[in-house]
């Protein structure tokens, strides 16, 4: 496997036959989903992905006018299949407004219901009987707080001890065409800034002491990378830090967000209704 991917799915071309690897696929309507399952630590070096599980959701890309319910369905449902909501949960925006490439994290996450400060009394009222305690939080990046992101996560999960995180952030591809048509999910956590090749110190389970959800479309394709996919040659050039991302981008975090940001919500409040979910945010 050559270039950089944060995608387990492009990590596992060529790592068919490795042993400790499965591979699962499904199709839910108009999208496809492929699980691989890393067990052991042989095929997590092969893949330079730690051992757990890896969900892709291909769908049609975010840049068409085309409907994604059948998305929006398959994202909810496998991230139920990973979360425990009998605890609050935390619920993460990595990255950074201000480069819109990196703005998938807190864009999702202004779209995410934060209830933790909501009673069952109150829920009741309002007519929101069945809320889960949900908080969100934005950190930012470095460059803006002084504070490295999981310091930052670390000192909220101390003080309000939730049962999970789930995080969202940008990724990076090998593929063009993965670019705003992709997600990914699993239960690893994440190295915040990969996407834009800044990468900082991780946010999973070891680090924080709870289990870690992670979330991600990739946005960009790191230049190198697409120049030997392109030729099958290296890039020899100064340029080895540039990053490509689609013109469409910021139609492609809008529409990920808001589909993103609704799939959480109904996958953490399943005995809510959905448009009444819809409507809160």
């Amino acid at each position: 496997m050559h270039g950089r991917t944060d995608l387990a799915l492009e990590s596992y071309e060529g790592c068919e036959n490795q042993a400790g690897i499965n591979k699962t696929e499904k199709s839910f309507g108009s999208v496809k989903i492929t699980s691989i399952d890393i067990d052991t630590d042989i095929a997590a070096e092969q893949l330079s992905r730690p051992i757990g599980k890896y969900i892709t959701i291909e769908l049609a890309p975010l840049m068409n006018n085309s409907s994604d319910e059948d998305a929006h369905i398959a994202i909810k449902n496998e991230l139920s299949k990973l979360i425990n909501t009998d605890g609050t949960v935390l619920v993460v925006g990595l990255g950074n407004t201000e480069i819109t490439p990196d703005a998938l994290g807190p864009k999702t996450a202004s779209r995410v219901l934060a209830t933790r400060h909501i009673t069952k009394e109150l829920a009741k009222e309002i007519g929101l009987e069945g809320l889960h305690s949900v908080a969100v939080l934005s950190p930012g990046v470095l460059g803006q707080t002084g504070m490295e992101t999981v310091e930052i996560i670390m000192g909220a999960v101390n003080k309000i001890h939730p049962m999970a995180v789930v995080t969202i952030d940008a990724l990076a591809a090998k593929d063009l065409n993965r670019l705003g048509s992709t997600v990914q999910i699993c239960n690893t956590g994440i190295s915040p800034g990969s996407g834009v090749g800044n990468r900082r110190a991780e946010i999973n389970e070891r680090t924080l002491g709870v289990p870690v959800i992670s979330l991600g479309v990739p946005t960009v394709v790191d230049a190198s990378t697409l120049v030997y996919e392109l030729t099958g040659k290296e890039n020899n050039t100064q340029n080895t830090e540039m990053i490509v991302t689609p013109r469409e981008i910021d139609m492609v975090i809008d529409r990920a967000s808001e589909l993103i940001g609704h799939a959480i919500n109904c996958a953490l409040h399943p005995s809510v209704n959905e448009d009444i979910l819809l409507s809160c945010v």
